[in-house]
Formats: C-alpha cells, sequence, structure tokens
C-alpha cells in the first residue's frame, strides 16, 4: 500500500452485503484507500461484543457494486471482532481512519452501547485510530433487512465529508469518535450540530413479544417512545428527531463518570 494515499478501514455490524456499507465505501473512495472488513452476516445490536464462539473465517470475496469491483474480507465475527481481525491480520499498517457504517436506523440516545456500529468504531479508537460512526435515520422499524428503498446517497454525502475533515485535522483530545446521525429526509444542505448523548433517556422502548408460555420462544421488540419536552435539547435525540438536523457526538473511551470524586468518596466512607 502507498504510504502517501491516507488507508481507510470501512466496516459496519448490517453485515457485508449491506448497500449502505457500500454507499459507505463510494463516498470514501477519493479520500483513499479504502479495506472494507465487515461481519460475514447481520450482527446488530451486538455493541462490542467479542464472542468466543465466532468461527474467525475470514473470506476475500469480489463484489460488483455499480460500475467498480470491490474487495471486501467477510469476516465471521461481530462488528468489533471484524476491526480486530482487519487491523492485526488483513492491514499491513494501521488505518488512518476506521469508519463503521452507514447503519440501517438511527443510534441514539443511551442505546449506542448496544450499536454494533458505534461498537466497531470503539474497538477502533481502542486501537489509538481515529473512528467515525454514521447511521441513517430510518422512516420504518426495517432495521434487519437491506431495503433498497433506503437511499444513502445523503448519509454518503456527510460521510465524506467528515471523514475527510478527520483524515486532515487530529480530533482533540478525549475525543475517540465521532457520532453522525442521519436525518431520514436530510439533503446535503441539512445543517449538523454538536450534541451530546441524551442521558437517561431510552430511545427505543423494549417490550417483550411472547406468544405462547415462557418455556416457548419469546422476543425483546422495541418500540421508538419520545417525548421532546423530556428530551435535552443539546442531545443526539432531539436534533435528530425533532429539529431534523444531522446529529454529530464525540464519544470518549473514558466512561468515567463525571462526578465530585469528593463528593463521592464522603458518600462511600458513610458508617
Amino acid at each position: 500500500m502507498s504510504k502517501d494515499r491516507k488507508q481507510i478501514l470501512l466496516t459496519n455490524d448490517d453485515g457485508i452485503r449491506s448497500p449502505g456499507l457500500w454507499a459507505a465505501a463510494k463516498a470514501l473512495a477519493p479520500l483513499g484507500f479504502v479495506t472494507i472488513a465487515a461481519p460475514r452476516e447481520q450482527y446488530s445490536g451486538m455493541g462490542r461484543s467479542l464472542p468466543v464462539t465466532s468461527d474467525g473465517r475470514i473470506t476475500r470475496q469480489t463484489l460488483q457494486i455499480g460500475s467498480q469491483q470491490w474487495t471486501a474480507y467477510a469476516i465471521g465475527g461481530t462488528p468489533a471482532q471484524s476491526v480486530l481481525h482487519a487491523c492485526l491480520e488483513i492491514l499491513p499498517q494501521p488505518p488512518d481512519l476506521v469508519v463503521s457504517g452507514i447503519n440501517y436506523g438511527e443510534n441514539v440516545g443511551s442505546g449506542v452501547t448496544v450499536s454494533g456500529t458505534v461498537g466497531a468504531a470503539l474497538e477502533g479508537a481502542a486501537f489509538g485510530i481515529p473512528a467515525i460512526a454514521v447511521s441513517l435515520e430510518l422512516p420504518s422499524m426495517d432495521f434487519m433487512g437491506y431495503s433498497e428503498e433506503v437511499d444513502f446517497s445523503v448519509a454518503g454525502h456527510f460521510t465524506h465529508y467528515f471523514a475527510k475533515i478527520v483524515l486532515e485535522n487530529p480530533l482533540p483530545e478525549d475525543v475517540d469518535v465521532l457520532k453522525v446521525e442521519v436525518p431520514a429526509n436530510a439533503t446535503p444542505q441539512t445543517p449538523w450540530a454538536l450534541t451530546r448523548m441524551a442521558h437517561h433517556h431510552r430511545y427505543f422502548l423494549p417490550f417483550a413479544n411472547r406468544k405462547g408460555a415462557m418455556e416457548e420462544p419469546g422476543a425483546i421488540d422495541v418500540r421508538i417512545d419520545v417525548d421532546p419536552e423530556e428530551i435535552p435539547v443539546d442531545s443526539d435525540i432531539y436534533k435528530l428527531r425533532f429539529e431534523r438536523k444531522v446529529a454529530v457526538t464525540p464519544l470518549s473511551l473514558d466512561m468515567t463518570s463525571r462526578v465530585n470524586f469528593g463528593d463521592l468518596s464522603e458518600l462511600l466512607n458513610k458508617k
């Protein structure tokens, strides 16, 4: 690989054949050499998990996407494991940037720890590599399919925009990942805003969807249930859902609470 050309690792959690992944590849191609390493199968909701049951098989594939042929690596593992295999086995040197996405569906509020899209970006950040996680809001709840009705072109525009900036400028200290949420009705002219992760707010409200007895198979499904009166106006949920802006949230690997240590120490030392 050329040392002069920027090296970008692209992954996702929807799987190697996701149209969102290939929209990101097309958007990133003008910025450098894009290596695609993504889960062989759909792995939404995996967070940063590294299950020992993954087989770790790496299958090199040549895929025709539009008028271009791409070499990609299908990984027998989670999004985070795809980043591990890429950095440790596929790439001869660490990439300049890790991009995860474009995801089918938004990843906002406290649910970001569930997101395989964000988990893969965090795995890249753990290597000291700047990372971006990009998600596209869906008008429906079809997060697991590869609906061809979803247009990723605008999300691709913002993927290119933020990737270019990060490749050319180091992120500030304590910013390990940029989480980018694109509204379903966004255009390239849609404004973006820096946001905080909505604290203590579930965006996808879970509920038990069991048809039979407890011993029979059952599922935990989700529905969107947010009240604008209860959501901080500077949060990712509010900017995306109610102001219809691209919500850009800086994330840190440091999950330490911002509590005053003196106050907490006093509490924990109470007899």
